[in-house]
């Protein structure tokens, strides 16, 4: 077990390393390493490693993890990657990867790349990956700049990779693309692809197990803020369509919607824990968990997420051009509890989501003990026919705007418990663009109307509580500062 330090103020990579009076002073000495279960690699506190990346390789092993992380006295700033466009790879999940369809191959450059490296820790670091200058003569919004990431997790050839875990990072400044979802794109994203040998795609099922991103601090990221679980065995999970070839054809059979235990489990993310992180100004979405069996995200803040989802930066393509703030995308029973969400931005400028909150083609997501505020495209969404058994209890909201509860074609959801804040451009339902027309119990919450008329007086208003094509069960409700009640509550 071997402790490596590194300096950009005393370091020399003619050092050993392995003393602290002697480190290293780039990062690319400890890229030439294969790191052994137990070692360490500390960066000195006020150093600077600008244009440099780290991409270690090797694994930990359990009770004697790889830790990547700080010395120094622990007022000076901590140590800082700034790679500015380096540490480009080639990513590439081998199979389509659902979507319009979305990018699953291409170049990235990442600051920190953690390529099947099971049982490690990283903490206490400061990531950017800024875009300094146009130099590749592309615009920033423009749909072939290069995808780049602060923190990259890949699983690919090495199986299950267990036990990973990011504390106390300050990713910010990573100018990605705009545009692309699910390349390793945005603040910090895990996510597993088939392995390069297409006979152990069964064999050698490359996915996560016990997972943690905590107390992290992310910040003026493109596109994502953090997000978790991606893969291309969305394939089996989502009920991949193959040709005669027996090439995945990139279409799915979701069926009625619901996800087997076994299959998320085979192939999903397992054991994920998103807590105590807050994300501000992202492009994108804030948090996102993808393709996870029953992750817990909680305490953790949104802050104006989706920033560049507008139709003025985003106006290379209308495809993919919505954003949320804190959701899943087909997990199992998802849990999201105690997060609170403000002011995601653009649902009035070409974002066609906007909401706190999504329950987005997923089964058994739960929300319950969060507060939201400001978004501009309303409270919470159950969004499309693949959302199922959705719940939404507990929950605060003051003054989010469109609609408080936006059920757009879903088959179900359980609104109930709830104290909905309704300001000026705020309904019950969000019913613009026809959006209500999918299926709800709401029942026991209490909405009030906080729209103040010219005197200061709550102005009472009415409401569309049975927008054409909703099938919504009002029951047990309070309303105050309405003219009217819905039928049957």
């Amino acid at each position: 077990m071997t402790i490596y330090y590194v300096s950009s103020l005393t370091g020399n990579d003619a050092n050993p390393g392995t003393d602290s009076n002697l480190p290293f002073a780039t990062l690319s000495a400890v890229n030439a390493l294969t790191l052994q279960p137990g070692d360490q690699v500390l960066l000195e506190r006020g150093s600077i490693f600008q244009g440099q990346y780290l991409h270690p390789t090797g694994s930990g092993a359990p009770g004697q993890p790889i830790v990547i992380g700080a010395y120094g006295p622990a007022d000076a700033p901590l140590p800082s990657i700034q790679a500015d466009g380096s540490g480009v790879w080639h990513q590439d999940y081998h199979a389509p990867i659902g979507g319009a369809p979305h990018k699953n191959k291409g170049d990235v450059s990442t600051a920190l790349l953690l390529r099947d490296m099971a049982w490690v820790e990283v903490r206490d670091l400061d990531i950017t990956n800024r875009r300094i200058d146009d130099a590749d003569g592309l615009a920033y919004n423009d749909l072939a700049v290069m995808d780049r990431t602060g923190v990259a997790v890949i699983a690919e050839n090495a199986g299950t990779v267990q036990h990973v875990v990011l504390e106390r990072l300050n990713v910010h400044d990573v100018d990605g693309n705009v545009y692309n979802k699910h390349m390793a794109n945005g603040g910090i994203y895990m996510m597993a692809h088939f392995p390069t040998d297409p006979a152990t795609v069964e064999s050698n099922i490359a996915r996560f197990d016990d997972v943690t991103v905590r107390d992290c601090q992310v910040r003026q990221t493109s596109r994502w803020g953090i997000a978790v679980g991606y893969t291309a065995y969305l394939n089996y999970i989502d009920g991949g369509q193959r040709d005669r070839l027996g090439q995945w054809t990139n279409k799915f059979d979701y069926g009625d919607g619901t996800i087997a235990d076994a299959t998320i489990a085979r192939y999903g993310a397992t054991n994920v824990l998103i807590e105590d992180n807050v994300v501000e100004d992202v492009g994108g979405d804030a948090i996102t968990v993808m393709y996870c069996d029953r992750p817990i995200i909680r305490h953790n803040i949104s802050r104006r997420a989706a920033r560049q989802i507008c139709s003025d930066i985003y106006s290379a393509t209308d495809d993919g051009r919505v954003a949320a703030a804190i959701w899943p995308w087909r997990c199992k029973n998802a849990l999201f509890e105690y997060n609170q969400a403000y002011d995601t931005l653009n649902a009035e400028r070409g974002n066609g989501d906007g909401q706190a909150w999504d329950a987005d083609y997923g089964d058994g997501t739960v929300y319950q003990h969060n507060y939201s505020s400001g978004n501009t495209g309303g409270t919470v969404m159950f969004c499309n026919e693949m959302a199922v058994n959705s719940v939404f209890r507990h929950n605060v909201a003051r003054h989010d705007l469109m609609g408080a509860i936006d059920i757009p074609r879903n088959p179900d959801a359980h609104v109930h418990d709830n104290v909905f804040i309704l300001g000026p451009d705020c309904n019950p339902l969000r019913d613009q663009d026809n959006r209500a027309d999918g299926v709800a119990l709401i029942e026991r919450n209490v909405f009030i109307n906080d729209e103040a008329g010219a005197g200061g007086d709550v102005v009472p208003r009415t409401a569309n509580w049975h927008p054409t094509g909703s099938h919504v069960t009002w029951r047990d409700n309070l309303f105050v500062g309405f003219a009217d009640e819905p039928q049957g509550n």
